[in-house]
């Protein structure tokens, strides 16, 4: 079946497109949803996030709508933005953050990535042992290069006892 549990379908013209209506719903989590989906509404409901990836699949999508849903505008919430801010911009003024406190009511065309950023990531650490590992890669070929200079050197010295 197409439509998902608890949303209210309508087909669009010859049964390819989809109004999928999950509004007022109580939900938690986005449920999948087909690919010819053209209009979604969200809105009024109890999610938090979206998980990175959910809505890449909606190529048809024409219109959301997802405001008043208690949204956690931590750097989980990113995808979503940026997703947003691709498909359908306008939406952006009309979603609101719930938590955490500092961005509370503020709506998510205004989030910087200060904001975003309350999560611990682990990106600046990888960062560090990669810097540390390239560090050692170039001391190591450095010091490989200065052997081989060497040992030019002192082949042509043994090449030039070895003439006379």
């Amino acid at each position: 079946e197409v439509c998902p549990p608890s949303c209210n379908c309508k087909s669009l013209g010859e049964m390819t497109d989809w109004h999928i209506d999950c509004s007022s719903r109580k939900l938690t989590e986005v449920p999948a949803l087909p690919v010819n989906t053209k209009r979604l509404y969200l809105q009024n409901n109890s999610l938090t996030s979206v998980p990175p990836g959910a809505l890449d699949s909606l190529h048809s999508l024409e219109e959301v709508k997802m405001f008043d849903n208690p949204w956690n505008c931590d750097c989980h919430i990113l995808y979503l933005k940026l997703w947003l801010e691709d498909f359908s911009a306008p939406s952006l003024a009309n979603i609101r953050c719930a938590t955490p406190a500092p961005v509370r009511m503020k709506p998510f065309s205004q989030l910087t990535g200060n904001e975003l950023g309350i999560c611990k990531r682990l990106l600046p650490i990888k960062c560090l042992e990669f810097f540390w590992r390239d560090l050692i890669l170039i001391a190591g070929v450095i010091i490989a290069l200065i052997l081989v200079a060497w040992a030019l050197k002192f082949s042509k010295k043994l090449v030039c006892q070895i003439n006379l």
